[in-house]
């Protein structure tokens, strides 16, 4: 018969001081496993009988990811000679240790559903309404991941045959720009531009997103190109709590930017009690759409500008403040959301200039941040509450580290990207089930510290 864990109670202040068996039974408190056992149970009264415990199973993969095992064989072989382990993960006394293969068959049953995204959601639910999750600021990064498969050979192109010299007469360009049109209409939503994704539903942004390994690429800290053939892993984090909001699992070649709305998508429709009044992100995700997306949800974008031959603006400076007439910056001074408008006051030079009282030198000028939501965000680009807004990006950055050390992220033994998803999803779940278990235990070390 399959166990499932009860929600226990301790006394220990740290989760990472607990032994591991009060370390497991934390985590797997905060694990509402009952959907994932629904979807990978004998669903028929007909046949043989099934003697596996199934839960215990989903138990053994979430303490995978915790202790650090490389491989399902080397987990099955921990389970056989370490009776406590097996006791620990969930295993009864009378249960047989199961196989590689019944794990192998039960992964790839997760891999045909949702699931681990539901129990992620129903997670995350928890935390915020015991008040762990409270965060105004969202920060958004991606990370690479290796695949296990080896890259598949070059194909090569055959030539194309040259192009026509000379100008196209006026039938031949129509049929050119028709048949243009439709292709681009045919493409898949992840090849379309990014506006293309705007209007979209969240479920068909999740559902389309490419899986199969690709060649990636992207700048190291040199600033030279640096490239791998896998995933990558697309990551919404809660600046204050660095709890993962979200996450996108998607082929290593997909754009940065192109992840971006359904991460934030899917805060604003599966999160809707958390109020989120900025978005972080860096310059790869500095595109017009996304800082729709983040105006739509009534919340302010920080992101860093990438300049993309465009021409110095005239009368404005690098962060888009308006000039005097001697070219000194205007002061951000404050933002009027009644109004949606940015306020500059008149530069601390102008003071004495003589120019002070002409009307070319005005004393405030004011902005509205829908004449370009890209160059006027709230607060204003180069202002000390921007540039600090902007630091907090660093959580993102943080909680990839983490889930990479700690939690095996860059460690996926799947073949596709289907079942390398699995691992992504159980990392993203264990990951935050450990913040959670933490969460709890320290507050339960203080009510026992103020009862003492």
């Amino acid at each position: 018969m399959p166990i499932i864990r009860q929600e226990s109670l301790f006394d220990l202040q740290d989760l990472f001081d607990l032994e591991p068996t009060q370390r497991f039974e934390a985590i797997f408190s905060a694990i509402d496993i009952v959907p994932i056992l629904t979807v990978v149970s004998k669903k028929s009264r007909f046949g043989p009988p099934v003697k596996l415990n199934y839960a215990a199973m989903i138990y053994s993969l979430i303490v995978r990811i915790t202790e650090r095992i490389p491989f399902i064989n080397d987990l099955v072989d921990r389970l056989k000679n370490d009776f406590i382990f097996r006791l620990d993960c969930g295993f009864l006394v009378s249960d047989d240790v199961p196989s590689e293969a019944f794990y192998s068959r039960m992964i790839t049953q997760i891999s045909e559903s949702n699931v681990l995204e539901r129990v992620q959601e129903t997670l995350l639910l928890q935390a915020i309404s015991e008040g762990f999750v409270t965060d105004d600021t969202v920060a958004i990064d991606a990370t690479h991941i290796e695949a296990r498969d080896q890259a598949p050979a070059k194909e090569e192109k055959p030539k194309s045959e040259p192009k026509k010299r000379g100008r196209k007469s006026k039938e031949e360009r129509e049929k050119w720009l028709e048949e243009k049109a439709e292709k681009e209409a045919n493409l898949p939503l992840y090849e379309k531009p990014i506006e293309a994704q705007l209007d979209v539903s969240l479920d068909d942004l999740r559902t389309l997103v490419p899986i199969d390994p690709k060649w990636g690429v992207k700048k190291n800290s040199e600033g030279k190109n640096a490239y791998w053939f896998g995933y990558k892993g697309h990551l919404a984090v809660g600046t204050k709590s660095q709890y993962i909001l979200q996450s996108l699992f998607s082929s290593g070649s997909l754009n940065d930017g192109k992840a971006a709305i359904a991460l934030l998508k899917g805060i604003q429709e599966r999160l809707p009690s958390l109020v989120i009044e900025f978005g972080t992100l860096d310059a790869g995700y500095d595109y017009v759409p996304i800082y729709e997306q983040i105006y739509r949800m009534k919340a302010q974008s920080v992101i860093a500008y990438n300049k993309k031959n465009e021409p110095d603006p005239i009368g404005f400076d690098k962060y888009f403040a308006p000039t005097c007439v001697r070219e000194h910056s205007y002061l951000y001074d404050s933002f009027d959301e009644k109004y949606e408008t940015l306020k500059y006051s008149r530069p601390k030079e102008c003071r004495d200039c003589p120019l002070a009282k002409d009307s070319l030198c005005q004393k405030v000028y004011k902005v509205k941040i829908t004449t370009n939501l890209r160059r006027y965000t709230a607060p204003a680009r180069g202002s000390k509450k921007w540039k600090d807004i902007y630091k907090q990006r660093t959580a993102v950055e943080r909680v990839n580290a983490y889930l990479k050390e700690y939690f095996q992220l860059n460690q996926v033994r799947y073949r596709t990207g289907k079942r390398a998803k699995v691992h992504f999803d159980l990392v993203h779940l264990v990951y935050n089930a450990s913040k959670l278990a933490c969460d709890r235990l320290l507050v339960q070390a203080k009510s026992l510290h103020h009862a003492a």
